[in-house]
């Protein structure tokens, strides 16, 4: 169990409340907007090779800018869209889940997600969620960690403010008021703060990867000798749940797990 020291550290670490480089960019053929003001020369020639159609170039710009160490949601689905457009599955597909772990709501990265989804050969009926995940997932997933860090903090203030009001009120109606308003404030920042550091604690302890194997073979054990249970291929998505010497023991959406020796697993953390 976290201590609250623990969790009042996490709420506080920069990470949390760091602005993210985002930018909205728009290709014709995939229809994306531009934020001029946000795009780095070297961004913008990625943008222009992606329209003229040299799609190899606009991948070139793009992993440029990723090497010089900035990150953001566009950036990633502009670099889907290009190995998209080069019929490379896997790479489309891993760049379009980097770009969903920055902005799960953004509708053109998972409507280009399900195209890219759509080439792989793997077609796995993920498990039906239970209501407590879908309601976990529908929540969370309102807003960034970001942003239900900056609302603990404003729920933060609010409590600090009705408490102070009820401190040095002596209208009785009014000071009870204040002390209600206080109250479910501080139940509400108290219920966000739990919720959004358990729920961001079960994410960052769930790794998934992308298989860029072009196909493996799944065994019941880390033995050659074991039975193969089932075959995937290239731009599935899995997660990683062991490992053992060269072997990975791994789960797909249906709830499936098994083992796999020397595959190319590119993890999406």
């Amino acid at each position: 169990m976290r201590t609250l020291l623990e969790m009042l550290a996490y709420l506080l670490n920069g990470q949390t409340f760091k602005i993210r480089f985002t930018l909205f960019t728009f290709f014709l053929p995939l229809m994306i907007a531009v934020n001029a003001q946000s795009l780095t020369p070297v961004f913008e020639k990625g943008n222009a090779a992606y329209n003229a159609g040299n799609y190899e170039k606009a991948v070139e710009f793009y992993e440029a800018v990723l090497d010089s160490g900035t990150h953001s949601a566009a950036l990633y689905f502009n670099l889907g869209n290009s190995y998209y457009r080069l019929n490379q599955v896997a790479e489309s597909i891993y760049y379009y889940e980097k770009a969903k772990q920055l902005d799960a709501k953004d509708p053109d990265i998972e409507f280009n997600s399900s195209f890219a989804n759509n080439m792989t050969i793997d077609a796995i009926e993920p498990l039906p969620q239970s209501q407590f995940a879908a309601f976990n997932t529908t929540v969370f997933n309102r807003m960034s960690v970001d942003g239900w860090g900056i609302a603990i903090v404003l729920l933060a203030w609010l409590v600090f403010i009705f408490f102070l009001c009820y401190l040095f009120y002596n209208n009785p109606i009014i000071k009870r008021s204040f002390f209600t308003a206080f109250f479910v404030s501080l139940l509400l920042m108290m219920g966000s703060f739990f919720f959004t550091f358990f729920s961001h604690q079960e994410a960052v302890n769930t790794e998934y990867a992308i298989i860029f194997s072009k196909q493996i073979n799944i065994w019941t054990e880390p033995n050659e000798r074991a039975d193969v249970q089932f075959v995937l291929h290239e731009g599935t998505k899995v997660t990683l749940l062991d490992t053992l010497d060269e072997w990975q023991k791994i789960r797909i959406a249906n709830g499936s797990e098994g083992w796999t020796k020397n595959a190319v697993l590119r993890s999406l953390k």
